[in-house]
């Protein structure tokens, strides 16, 4: 499984190599200059906190779509992006007033339409639901739609971040099997309990935990925006059996 390393900080992209990184559009489209990669990466539309802020997506397919071709240009190395897809959390229902399956029509309408507009983009579908059933129904709409997702070399698996500790979250990946599934904002426990039947994943709980449980022997108050905690952390998610100081964070 390939581990992306998640962060606000988009200085890493050329501090680092051989770390691959996983970047917020949320975050990059702050910045006017954009410097060239050192190390492979992959594009988070945002839509937690966009759907979070407005009940809505807010950027259009269009201005999306801009802006990750100015990614690709301007950055490069840019491995996949994910779509302007609907989370299917039951908060995030709420929120927008839609069911289960109206997100997930949004979600493969949206991947379909950033196609027709740029098909030359790395952008992958993504799956959403709840229940295992929704899950294999969002498969369905992508095979109707004439989307074969085990054709595609990543498909991402969202909205089973915070079901990742549980037997549930586990099932649903392994019954998905063998589409080559990413899953989103995956933490240790989930990367140990079932990382290997995912194709990648990322996380960013290194900066939780830096902010709640900072190394002892740093000088700051927080290590929420350090480097090398952020790459100690991601040493002992990759390497379960060395000695770690983030248990907490499982």
């Amino acid at each position: 499984m390939k581990f992306y390393l998640g962060t606000h900080l988009p200085q890493w992209l050329h501090r680092l190599e051989d770390i691959p990184l996983f970047v917020s559009h949320r975050i990059l489209k702050k910045y006017k200059t954009l410097i060239p990669a050192t190390t492979d990466w992959c594009l988070d539309s945002g839509g937690f906190t966009e759907l979070s802020m407005f009940n809505g997506w807010q950027t259009t397919p269009y201005e999306y779509v801009k802006a990750i071709r100015r990614y690709t240009d301007e950055i490069g190395r840019l491995q996949w992006a994910s779509p302007q897809d609907w989370m299917c959390e039951p908060f995030m229902n709420e929120k927008t007033g839609l069911t289960v399956k109206q997100h997930q029509l949004k979600t493969v309408t949206n991947y379909l339409e950033l196609r027709y507009i740029a098909d030359d983009l790395p952008i992958i579908p993504v799956l959403q639901g709840w229940t295992l059933d929704d899950y294999l129904h969002c498969v369905d709409m992508y095979e109707t739609a004439g989307i074969n997702l085990e054709a595609y070399e990543t498909v991402g698996i969202g909205s089973v971040c915070r079901r990742q500790a549980t037997g549930e979250a586990e099932n649903i990946v392994y019954r998905l099997q063998p589409i080559k599934l990413h899953g989103f904002g995956m933490k240790t426990t989930a990367v140990h309990r079932f990382g290997h039947l995912l194709k990648s994943s990322d996380s960013m709980a290194w900066s939780f935990g830096g902010r709640m449980q900072p190394d002892e022997t740093c000088p700051k108050k927080s290590c929420a925006n350090c480097l090398h905690y952020a790459l100690e952390w991601r040493d002992k998610v990759l390497n379960p059996s060395q000695p770690t100081l983030f248990a907490a964070m499982a």
